[in-house]
């Protein structure tokens, strides 16, 4: 449990300073997000250890995009949060989720499964 939530935390943390990087601010709710999605995206990276960076990284962006969907649909349309819109990207699908963003989530899980593997080494996290 205390590897789980050095990981969760870790996660949530990372992704809350990349938010601010890349768009100029975060909302409270994406550390929860980001943590989650980075315990998924080290539970993809030890399953699918043997069949190459391409299929996890694929995985990793199919698990990530459905977290964010899921999110999205609870934070920004249940809740009003209005933490993120993709309605003006195109190939979105409800201004919660969009190809652009579902390719980066793997390329961004191909730079976190090594920190992930790093961090749990400590750790049994599963």
């Amino acid at each position: 449990m205390k590897c789980f939530l050095r990981i969760f935390c870790i996660g949530g943390g990372v992704y809350n300073v990349i938010e601010w990087l890349w768009r100029g601010y975060s909302h409270w709710s994406m550390f929860l997000v980001g943590g989650t999605c980075f315990h998924l995206i080290g539970v993809i990276g030890k399953r699918f250890r043997c069949r190459g960076k391409l299929i996890t990284a694929t995985v990793c962006s199919a698990a990530i995009t459905a977290v964010e969907y899921v999110s999205g649909c609870i934070l920004n349309r249940r809740l009003k949060l209005n933490v993120w819109d993709y309605s003006r990207l195109p190939f979105n699908v409800g201004g919660q989720v969009c190809l652009l963003y579902s390719a980066l989530w793997g390329g961004l899980s191909l730079l976190a499964l090594p920190v992930y593997r790093r961090i749990s080494k400590k750790g049994k996290v599963i």
